[in-house]
């Protein structure tokens, strides 16, 4: 989607549709919103004493202005909520609002009128209204027939054949994508420009991971995130490093090995560095889990919905969006991404309960349950990131439990790590970009769960407190570095739950992570 600043006069612009939000509990309309219905005639305004339009979220009403006035062929009025809690995630979800109702009206062009002082300042506007607005016209359509492709995903580096199918799939035929976003201000200097631009990079970046995430476990492998990193290390400059099973056996990673040992598809550890910082600066370092399908091993799950562990790979998708939106800014800060990229499966070779394995970091463990496999993976990909890159910090992200869920909910990420500051610094990240995160504690009595009679330590802890154990699992394998740990399992994928979210991945939380990211700027 191309997005850009209009700040002509609103009657005389010329766009298929004008959307103008209106708060709810707002007496009088004022400003364009004022001048607008002048020109409707005061359609609007009668529209609001009848109570048709109260200016609550979902609250919408479209006019046709008169023939031959020229400017605007369309003018809507969206609801905003309530004025007092109007904030950057607001207008986020105002922008969002807007364009799904032009993609219903498949207009593929529109202009959304912003009052920047309405929403908290003009940067955090803008930025917040480009994320709304690019996430909302994303649509995952490359693998329908005879459908143009909505989501700019690749397949491996390669662009998407577009092959039109030599019949019509069923059914109707989709709205097409919003094209084109223009934002109309009512104030704003140059920064607001820096603002668009940081916002549509993070936008594109969260909709590379819903893409990765998106695509089925026979395409989105292992080998397939790994051609994605190099493509993204080609076109931003990064040092990438990929490795197999041999430099895996090299590197003593036999936790990451034992969970691909099922699979024919071999696992991959993904490694690319941003060097945007001074050369001696320690980097920040993102890790995310990358387990491309999981049944379970031995210990299977459920065959219901077993379809959507192909989303177990939401951390890593996260990671590889956020460096994408990394390189794209250009963001002056060393920044290491990593991904340990495998399969969960089952066969003759695959690991069994009650298997003894060692990780990297020498530490041995019994696995209890093959289906407690992403700690494992991470635990191999967080010891290699400590040793070799030395990071001033590390965030790591993983649909990693089940428990975060019924802990809290599909509302927020669980945040646990080893440093107070960081999980603030996260925390605030988090409510930057609407991808909200709350601390569960990492005490040390939740260690005694993971002990094991012939190992040093169990892979599972039983039921109770299930998150904050598996995060005392990988806290063994970060040592004295600075460490945070997002649960992200009930915040991932689901139904959508903001309007600039479709049922299915979500892209989260690759917007916190920038957030982070830039949050440590010097």
């Amino acid at each position: 989607m191309k997005v850009g600043l209009v700040r002509e006069d609103l009657l005389s612009h010329e766009t298929p549709l004008l959307v103008i939000p209106v708060f709810e509990g707002d007496k009088e309309l004022t400003g364009p919103a004022s001048r607008v219905d002048e020109l409707l005639g005061g359609s609007f305004a009668r529209a609001r004493k009848e109570g048709d339009f109260r200016g609550k979220e979902d609250d919408f009403s479209l006019f046709y202005p008169p023939d031959g006035e020229g400017g605007p062929e369309r003018i809507a009025f969206v609801g905003a909520g309530s004025r007092d809690e109007a904030d950057a995630e607001a207008a986020r979800k105002v922008v969002a609002r807007a364009v799904r109702r032009a993609e219903s009206l498949s207009v593929v062009v529109l202009t959304v009128h912003l009052a920047i002082e309405d929403f908290g300042g003009p940067e955090r506007t803008v930025q917040a209204a480009a994320e709304g607005g690019v996430l909302a016209g994303w649509d995952f359509r490359e693998l329908k027939s005879g459908q143009e492709n909505g989501s700019n995903g690749d397949m491996g580096g390669r662009r998407i054949s577009r092959r039109q199918a030599s019949q019509p799939p069923p059914g109707e035929p989709p709205s097409p994508v919003v094209e084109e976003l223009r934002l109309h201000l009512d104030g704003g200097g140059e920064d607001v420009e820096r603002a668009l631009e940081v916002g549509v990079a993070f936008a594109e970046g969260e909709n590379l991971a819903r893409a990765l995430q998106w695509r089925p476990g026979n395409v989105a492998t292992p080998a397939h995130l790994a051609s994605v990193a190099l493509s993204l290390a080609d076109e931003h400059g990064f040092t990438s490093r990929i490795l197999g099973p041999g430099e895996m056996q090299e590197e003593g990673m036999g936790a990451l090995l034992s969970v691909a040992a099922g699979s024919e598809q071999e696992p991959r550890l993904i490694v690319l560095e941003h060097r945007g910082g001074e050369e001696d600066q320690a980097p920040l370092a993102l890790v995310g889990k990358g387990l491309t399908f999981d049944s379970g091993g031995i210990s299977i799950k459920p065959s219901q919905g077993m379809e959507d562990m192909k989303y177990d790979m939401s951390g890593g998708a996260a990671v590889l969006g956020a460096m994408q939106a990394i390189g794209a800014l250009g963001l002056p800060i060393n920044v290491v991404g990593v991904v340990p990229a495998s399969e969960n499966l089952l066969s003759g070779k695959a690991t069994k309960p009650g298997d003894v394995i060692r990780t990297r970091a020498g530490t041995t463990v019994e696995v209890i349950n093959t289906d407690a496999e992403g700690r494992l993976i991470l635990a191999d990909a967080l010891s290699y990131v400590v040793d070799r890159f030395r990071p001033q910090a590390v965030l790591d992200c993983a649909t990693l439990t089940g428990a975060v869920v019924m802990a809290l909910g599909h509302h927020a990420a669980a945040v646990l790590g080893n440093d107070d500051g960081l999980i603030d610094e996260v925390r605030t990240a988090g409510e930057l970009a609407g991808e909200n995160c709350w601390p569960l504690p990492l005490w040390k009595p939740y260690r005694k769960q993971l002990e094991s009679t012939v190992a040093d330590m169990k892979n599972v802890g039983g039921r109770p407190a299930g998150t904050i154990t598996a995060a005392w699992f990988l806290s063994e394998f970060v040592g004295e570095t600075r460490w945070a740990h997002l649960d992200i399992a009930g915040t991932a994928y689901g139904d959508a739950r903001a309007p600039y979210h479709r049922k299915g991945g979500f892209g989260f939380p690759t917007r916190l992570l920038l957030e982070w990211v830039r949050s440590r700027i010097s």
